[in-house]
């Protein structure tokens, strides 16, 4: 099975100057919990934000959501995959790098789509679900 048959497609990106509120305002429209930061020129993925990094880097420091954008809050290391990826690799660069999501960027770097882990649990073996969410969900030391 290819990454292409499991993949949301288009999903909504944003700038790195979006404004947080923003962001948000697109996992809810958008029922995600992430949003790929692109370049505005490219559409290549330069970061991603998760509900969870709103949370962890604005909110739980006592900053003030309202004055801060994508980039404040970003995760900058963004790990991506082609369409054509079989999705036991990507299962693998998920637990490799313990995260949840992957972007998927097409011949030219664009965001095209992105995997999460509930992506995988609707089309992949149970084995392979179990897998992954204990790898990923694994504290670092």
């Amino acid at each position: 099975m290819l990454v292409k048959e499991i993949m949301t497609e288009n999903p909504a990106c944003c700038s790195a100057d979006t404004g947080l509120q923003e962001v948000a305002k697109m996992m809810v429209d958008h029922d995600c919990g992430c949003v790929p930061v692109v370049n505005e020129v490219s559409n290549t993925p330069v970061g991603i934000v998760t509900d969870r990094d709103i949370c962890c880097r604005a909110v739980a420091e006592g900053k003030n959501p309202l004055d801060l954008t994508a980039r404040d809050v970003m995760t900058k290391n963004v790990v991506t995959v082609s369409p054509d990826t079989t999705v036991e690799e990507c299962c693998n660069l998920m637990e490799d790098n313990q995260i949840r999501r992957v972007a998927v960027v097409d011949g030219s770097g664009a965001c095209c789509g992105i995997v999460a882990q509930a992506d995988i649990a609707v089309n992949a073996s149970g084995q392979k679900t179990a897998e992954v969410v204990q790898e990923v969900s694994k504290a670092t030391a």
